[in-house]
């Protein structure tokens, strides 16, 4: 696989992992700003959502890709994690914590399982 499709298939797989945070925190802030949910009650749901966009995006990035899924679905979760890590670094002058640290190893495997799912169901090598 040549690195321009990888980088383009990574690409997809960041665009569409933020799009969906997006509309998630769009979905999620309008839910606590017009019903009397309260923050700490979706926190689980929050957390399953930002999982499974890591993975949807991951598979985006496996099916685009159509080989070597465990590598650019995590170079997916690495992408994500480090665009997450200088935002927070460059614009709230704060390094991860501990449990950051953790849940960043969490998405870059989930990714990596979306990328070797994406590449197995949509975009694997024919076989004729």
């Amino acid at each position: 696989m040549e690195s321009k499709s990888l980088g383009r298939a990574v690409l997809y797989g960041v665009i569409a992992i933020f799009l969906l945070a997006i509309v998630s925190s769009l979905i999620f802030s309008l839910l606590l700003k017009f019903t009397s949910v309260q923050e700490s009650s979706l926190q689980y749901v929050m957390t399953s959502i930002s999982f499974l966009s890591i993975f949807i995006g991951g598979f985006i990035t496996g099916g685009n890709g159509k080989e070597k899924g465990w590598m650019i679905g995590g170079a997916t979760g690495l992408v994500y994690s480090l665009i997450i890590f200088l935002f927070q670094y460059l614009g709230y002058d704060s390094l991860f914590s501990v449990e950051q640290i953790i849940y960043h190893i969490c998405y870059i495997l989930t990714a990596m399982m979306g990328g070797i799912l994406g590449v197995n169901i949509v975009g694997g090598p024919s076989k004729a």
